[in-house]
């Protein structure tokens, strides 16, 4: 092989490195000093990227709540299709716990539905950026792969405003959507006040 084929498979090499290696769920970087009690409140998702299995569809809400000794649970409302027909408005329930002060950030979410149709279990949530007034982005990795990369996780993207977002704050989703390695990946959720 001459050396300007060579320079060519080298480069190409490099830039599919780079990629693999940005797209290690680990290097994904949070909230830096996250701060629960300016992240309380009611929060609408505008965008998702569904993990595997049964997921919130529309009109997906939050309302976070901090406790007396700062521990964070949120009250989360939306539709859901059940046997392929059945759309329902469903309410789900969640705790979060810190497992490094150091990174507050990045919570382990404990969730129930509340209905026997829904699940129950254990995710990631991971507040991967906020301005606290306006967006928030969260991510949450269910399955790694075994080169570290996510191969199963969702994320949503929630404002304070059920009606969307500025131009400006749209750039930033866009941004860390793509540092998240999931541009391209979300669909829009409707907001119509079903629920």
């Amino acid at each position: 092989m001459d050396f300007p084929m060579l320079a060519v498979v080298m480069v190409m090499l490099a830039c599919v490195e780079q990629s693999l290696a940005s797209c290690l769920v680990e290097s994904f970087p949070v909230k830096e000093d996250f701060d629960p009690k300016r992240y309380a409140g009611k929060w609408y998702a505008l965008q998702k990227k569904d993990p595997e299995g049964l997921f919130l569809q529309d009109n997906i809400s939050a309302e976070y709540t901090i406790d007396d000794e700062g521990a964070m649970a949120a009250s989360s409302r939306g539709r859901v299709t059940l046997f392929g027909f059945w759309v329902v408005c469903a309410d789900m329930e969640a705790q979060y716990t810190v497992p490094d002060p150091t990174i507050p950030g990045k919570m382990f979410m404990n969730y129930q539905g509340l209905a026997s149709y829904l699940s129950s279990g254990g995710d990631n949530y991971w507040v991967i950026d906020t301005d606290y007034d306006n967006y928030a982005i969260t991510y949450a990795c269910r399955t790694l792969k075994d080169d570290g990369s996510c191969d199963d996780g969702y994320s949503l993207i929630f404002s304070r405003n059920p009606r969307g977002f500025t131009p400006p704050i749209q750039r930033i989703v866009r941004q860390k959507q793509g540092e998240l390695c999931m541009l391209g990946q979300f669909q829009p959720v409707l907001q119509s006040g079903a629920c």
